[in-house]
């Protein structure tokens, strides 16, 4: 018999949480649907025998999402082995089909119940062994002491068959219905809320003086002070490799540790707070016009974390085709390795690197839209399970923020590591080996012959284009490349902002490229990633060209409509000029005419005659006193209340 047990559960019941407890993984939890989309194996603890497998989250055996079809053929592949049934206290009477489903044919089962706070705080009951007896299969709670033990010990007995048959006694529904916050989040007047959430973010992460930027001038600081002493070694060589090759180039990379970090924190603590689900709520109407659904929300925003995972959490998708259109439009979404360069670029077209981010956040998202829209579809229809709203758990964030920490620090000490050394071992010896500048390199010749490629964006270098291509390996190395051969960027800011928008558009890193090839085959994902890659250089081109055609044409323009302006007001008038009142005054300007002296006694003549002045009348739009010598008075509308006439 085969001693294994799999985790089946509706999404978001507590599978993961349960897998990292009972075994030595680190399957990673959220309050939200589609964390686990493939199947996570690992050892139980000891003194507990056998491996236990995560499964993706199922709602029935013949379930129509990528996930539910994954985990359905994985049952089915695994007759024997033994099933641990995860669900909510409030979801019980929903799951009990499901397993009485699964287990028609005879299986070793038991019933892990979780969330039982909440539960019980909607007012809930439930009855653990009354539940066994009417189910006939063993119980147990989330909170009970000695879990492991007690499931293994309840998996060895002999096949058991759920019996679907209602609860009485035994278990009492929660009070269902909205809260008032429910209905408040899911409505428009939650979109601000959401705004807001993340320009704060954005802020604190970004801007000037705040958490953000000031760890990472601490982290800039005691990297350069580490440079600064190695340079001091008697060996130029190692002087050279340790100070640049080494500390400032790794330094560069690594000083972004902090805004990663920050950024990361903002996603958990949507995730653990359940504002997520209700975000995919929220924006299905919007997305379905794109061809989306609210699903899609979750692996977009994750793309804004690592583009890799976001891929691998499309299969919590309703179909293969809305699959296929999200990871097209992922890489559009800036992933936190483009993080650094962003940051390093932005100075030089943008006063406020915050204001230069977010630009490039908005650019990117609109990208997306774009694509998904020439690609076209049709969204499905929308059903999700909103997860509970909750304080996120202190512990678990924290352990969450370490875990991506202890990754990128990882990543940079390894992978990164490795090429920035490779690169400063190429960019300072010639083809003999002999020490030498960076103009006479192996990696200048090599690079060289490439360096048309940027030419029409004002950059005609062979280290941008080595840039370029290291990104291909890991975004991070572009800012490690860049520092390392040029220390700061010394081109224009419509040749940064040209470069930022090639690299917000290109090709992903391997790793992305990678889970693309697993999900849609290798060929699709080389092509997709070879489109992507051309696009990215014309659209870098084009936007080099509207960068430079506003900074000429703007202030040409403002220079021309003050002169214009000042010629309007300005303008010389003849002083018997007959047509003067037929003019319109589009400058605001009160104008008098100057009528003739014959024409002025006859009608002082006419007054004298009459006993009174004449009225006063319209002429071109003006209102004008008839005495005075046909003064112009305040300009009015040409369709207003007209003036009372006498006779």
């Amino acid at each position: 018999m085969e001693n294994l047990i799999l985790l089946v559960g509706n999404p978001n019941a507590g599978k993961s949480t349960l897998f990292n407890r009972l075994t030595r993984g680190h399957a990673r939890v959220g309050n939200w649907h589609g964390v686990t989309v493939d199947a996570l194996s690992a050892p139980l603890r000891p003194p507990m025998e056998g491996n236990m497998v995560d499964l993706p989250g199922i709602y029935n055996a013949r379930g129509k999402t990528l996930e539910e079809k994954f985990a359905s053929r994985y049952l089915a592949e695994h007759p024997d082995a033994a099933l641990c049934f995860v669900s909510e206290y409030a979801n019980l009477a929903r799951f009990v089909p499901l397993m009485a489903e699964l287990t028609a044919n005879g299986r070793r089962c038991a019933l892990v119940l979780t969330k039982k706070k909440l539960f019980l705080r909607a007012k809930g009951e439930a009855d653990e062994a009354k539940l066994s007896a009417r189910l006939r299969i063993p119980v147990l709670s989330f909170e009970d002491k000695n879990l492991g033990e007690k499931l293994v010990a309840a998996l060895s007995s002999g096949p058991r068959r759920v019996e679907n048959s209602p609860l009485e006694g035994a278990f009492r529904p929660a009070e269902g219905g909205l809260s008032r916050m429910d209905a408040l989040l899911l409505s428009g007047f939650s979109l601000p809320l959401y705004a807001c959430m993340l320009l704060c973010a954005f802020f604190l992460t970004f801007a000037k003086g705040m958490p953000g930027d000031m760890l990472k001038s601490l982290i800039e600081a005691a990297f350069d002070a580490l440079a600064a002493l190695a340079e001091r070694i008697p060996s130029p060589v190692a002087a050279s490799l340790l100070a640049d090759g080494i500390l400032r180039s790794t330094g560069s990379v690594l000083c972004f540790l902090p805004q990663i970090v920050l950024l990361q924190l903002f996603l958990t603590l949507l995730e653990e707070s359940g504002l997520l689900s209700r975000l995919a709520v929220l924006t299905d109407g919007a997305l379905g016009k794109i061809g989306l659904s609210g699903r899609a929300v979750f692996s977009l925003l994750m793309g804004f974390g690592c583009t890799a995972a976001a891929v691998f959490s499309t299969r919590g998708l309703d179909d293969r085709a809305m699959q296929k259109r999200v990871i097209l439009c992922l890489p559009y979404l800036p992933c936190s390795a483009k993080l650094p360069v962003f940051l390093a670029l932005s100075a030089s077209f943008f006063s406020r690197p915050v204001l230069a981010v977010l630009l490039l956040y908005v650019l990117g998202a609109l990208f997306a839209v774009v694509l998904s829209l020439f690609l076209g579809g049709k969204s499905p229809e929308f059903a999700m399970e909103l997860a509970p709203l909750q304080r996120p758990n202190g512990v678990f964030v924290l352990k969450s923020l370490l875990f991506s920490a202890k990754q990128f620090i990882i990543k940079v000490g390894t992978v990164i590591l490795a090429f920035l050394v490779a690169s400063w071992l190429l960019s300072s010896f010639d083809a003999s080996f002999t020490l030498c500048a960076p103009q006479d390199s192996m990696l200048a010749a090599i690079c060289g012959k490439l360096d048309w490629v940027f030419a029409p964006i004002g950059m005609r270098d062979w280290r941008i284009t080595y840039a370029a291509l290291s990104g291909l390996v890991a975004k991070e190395n572009v800012a490690g490349a860049i520092s390392m051969l040029m220390g700061e960027f010394p081109y224009s800011g419509a040749s940064a902002f040209a470069f930022c928008i090639f690299l917000l558009t290109c090709s992903p890193c391997v790793s992305a490229i990678s889970a693309s090839a697993r999900e849609l085959g290798r060929g699709r994902a080389m092509l997709y990633a070879l489109l992507e890659t051309l696009s990215a250089l014309l659209l870098c081109y084009l936007a080099y060209a509207v960068a430079v055609y506003a900074a000429i044409a703007l202030p040409l323009l403002a220079a021309a409509s003050a002169g214009l302006l000042y010629g309007t007001i300005r303008r010389k008038r003849k002083h018997h000029a007959q047509d003067v009142h037929r003019r319109r005054l589009s400058a605001g300007v009160d104008v008098s005419s100057h009528p003739s002296e014959g024409a002025r006694r006859a009608r002082q003549r006419g007054e004298s005659r009459l006993g009174y002045a004449p009225a006063r009348r319209r002429r071109g739009g003006v209102l004008h006193d008839g005495g005075a010598g046909e003064q112009a008075l305040a300009h009015r509308p040409l369709f207003g209340r007209k003036s009372p006439r006498r006779r």
